[in-house]
């Protein structure tokens, strides 16, 4: 579909020019650079595209060289040196201005507050600041006549291919208002990580040199020349899990923003961040927001932070070392260079590092930034244990083959579509490694242990259309066709539709291996033990109940251990003790079951205003289990 654009530069700059060819849909209305004004109200996508195509193409170019003859009707190019530009009637009535002339630092002000799809900064000079800071803190002295305040632009996106663009309270300020943006980091990441695989590249080649592996500089350079593409496309598919991780992060904190603050102030209190000299707000500031959450370019800087404290763990470590992890050091390299030189690569110079990198990216992109941060703090554990069971539970679903299958649908699914289902699959995986973190479950990424829970998990997936309610299947069956026909293959497909039955798969694994029950006895006896509770019930009310800080996040994560706990202690003893029949189990214990349906019988059809009741209860359930 066609967008409208205004944009900062000129079709001679490689980030701006680059930009502004990526679609033929672009409708640039404007541009600006040091030289010259560009108006262009009504343009033609099409043939506009291809005059920027050509300009681009120019060894040098303004934007006076454009064919004005291409231009819509009251457009123009103009001098930035102009005292008076003139404002035909299409550009007044596109701009909402009644002025029939304007100098430059007016207009200029005017274009950066338009009403467009797209603001694109391809040029130098920070634009935008925050309406609570003074020209001086923006710090280009050069841009003081035509800056404007975050809370002015009226652009839906701000998309960045040059630095320092915005203040940082500047963006935040305009994500405030309801504008999407990132930081420039963010945006230009791929710049930054497309030098990293150069200099990783070249100092392989080196070592190579030194083994008399690589002969020559000719042959140096030619192989980094034929895998130019397949590094391009890293770099690009590092820069669009980034952007993906803010997109599920904004979803995560505007459902519970508790592990976001904790993060914020984990960070800071362990001198890993200065929270103020990044301008993020405290607690108190963020809840009495009305969205009461983080917005993108707060975010951006938690997970950047989160990085670099995995990273710091991970090389602590000897887990990039190990079996079924030293895989993510190949992952790094382009094809041709793994198949040509696999058993060196393990002897980079700078291997673990990589090896960190590549795991940093992979953990926070898919779990988000405080997801670690949270387990380590529920259960008390080391950074490094909370990173390994993730790492084991991902490749037992095969977290990233379903992932890359999500990410294919892009522009055929909708992508509020696509972000459900991978939070979907993050919420498994959170499952999975809650469970086995809290209860020390050994696991660890070794291929063989991966191996057997995998075989694990496919049982387990066998004997769930057995043991769901009718309806409960019925619906997984449905969802599981609906993601077939959007192209993902039958076995992820069925996969994705039952991920949030996962919860339960560790839970019955682990029992019918302590009790020596059959797989599908134990899954029906522990299923059932629930229904009869009326368990799903109770914890529905539980998230129910306002979480106000982090105490109600705590008392909240108590609250839901002790229910499942309960649960999973009277299946092992229905199992052990009454043959798998909690119908008998129960009426051997009729006083405390009635005591236990009273309490609960007392909460139907009410929202607790706190968790109090809630926790009445479940001591209630306690009592049944001897």
């Amino acid at each position: 579909q066609p967008f409208s654009v205004v944009g900062i530069g000129d079709m001679s700059g490689d980030v701006f020019g680059n930009g502004m060819l990526l679609s033929r849909k672009i409708r640039l209305l404007a541009a600006f650079d040091h030289r010259h004004i560009f108006l262009d109200p009504d343009p033609d996508p099409e043939s506009s595209f291809i005059e920027r195509q050509r300009l681009f193409n120019l060894p040098r170019s303004s934007w006076d060289d454009y064919d004005r003859s291409l231009i819509s009707e009251g457009g123009g190019i103009y001098s930035r040196a102009s005292k008076e530009i003139p404002l035909s009637p299409q550009v007044r009535s596109w701009l909402g201005v009644r002025h029939e002339t304007m100098d430059a630092p007016g207009l200029i002000r005017l274009l950066l507050t338009a009403e467009v799809d797209l603001l694109w900064n391809g040029g130098i000079g920070t634009y935008v600041k925050a309406s609570t800071e003074k020209n001086e803190d923006a710090g280009d002295r050069a841009n003081d006549g035509v800056r404007i305040d975050g809370r002015q632009l009226r652009a839906k996106v701000m998309g960045e291919g040059g630095n320092l663009g915005f203040t940082q309270r500047g963006r935040i300020e305009y994500a405030l208002a309801g504008g999407h943006i990132n930081t420039d980091a963010v945006d230009n990441s791929a710049g930054v990580d497309c030098s990293d695989h150069e200099v990783n590249l070249k100092i392989f080649m080196q070592y190579l040199r030194e083994q008399g592996k690589v002969t020559s500089s000719e042959e140096r350079n030619r192989q980094l020349e034929e895998v130019t593409s397949d590094v391009c496309e890293a770099v690009l598919g590092n820069n669009y899990g980034q952007s993906l991780c803010l997109s599920l992060d904004q979803m995560r904190c505007l459902q519970a923003v508790e592990p976001f603050i904790e993060l914020s102030d984990r960070l800071t209190r362990a001198g890993l961040m200065d929270r103020r000299g990044e301008f993020l707000p405290s607690a108190k500031e963020v809840l009495a927001r009305e969205s009461r959450s983080f917005v993108r370019p707060e975010l951006a800087i938690l997970m950047a932070y989160s990085k670099m404290q995995i990273f710091q763990a991970l090389l602590a470590s000897d887990l990039p070392g190990q079996a079924g992890v030293r895989d993510f050091l190949l992952e790094y390299f382009p094809e041709k260079i793994r198949i040509r030189y696999q058993e060196h690569l393990f002897s980079h110079p700078l291997a673990r590092e990589i090896t960190a990198t590549v795991i940093t990216n992979r953990l926070v992109d898919r779990a988000g930034s405080s997801f670690f941060n949270g387990l380590v703090q529920k259960h008390g554990v080391p950074l490094i244990d909370a990173i390994t069971v993730w790492l084991t539970f991902d490749r037992v679903v095969d977290g990233e083959n379903l992932r890359r299958q999500i990410y294919a649908l892009d522009n055929r699914m909708p992508a509020e579509r696509q972000h459900e289902m991978l939070l979907r699959l993050e919420d498994a995986l959170a499952a999975l490694c809650d469970w086995a973190v809290g209860e020390g479950v050994d696991v660890s990424p070794d291929p063989q242990k991966v191996a057997l829970l995998q075989e694990q998990l496919k049982s387990f997936e066998k004997v769930l259309g057995s043991i769901l309610p009718e309806g409960q299947w019925s619906h997984c069956k449905t969802c599981a066709a609906d993601s077939e026909a959007y192209g993902i293959a039958a076995e992820s497909a069925r996969r994705i539709s039952i991920l949030p039955n996962l919860k339960d798969f560790l839970p019955i694994t682990v029992l019918a291996d302590k009790t020596g029950s059959e797989l599908f006895a134990t899954a029906r006896a522990f299923l059932e033990v629930r229904r009869l509770l009326d368990l799903d019930e109770i914890l529905s009310l539980a998230t129910n109940v306002p979480v106000r800080d982090g105490w109600d996040r705590a008392a909240l994560q108590s609250l839901v251990a002790s229910l499942t706990d309960t649960g999973f202690r009277l299946t092992q003893i229905v199992l052990e003790q009454y043959s798998g029949n909690p119908d008998t189990c129960l009426a051997s214990h009729r006083r405390d079951l009635n005591n236990y349906r009273r309490l609960h019988d007392s909460l139907r059809g009410t929202t607790p205003v706190n968790f109090h009741p809630l926790m009445i209860v479940a001591a209630a359930l306690e009592k049944l289990i001897p």
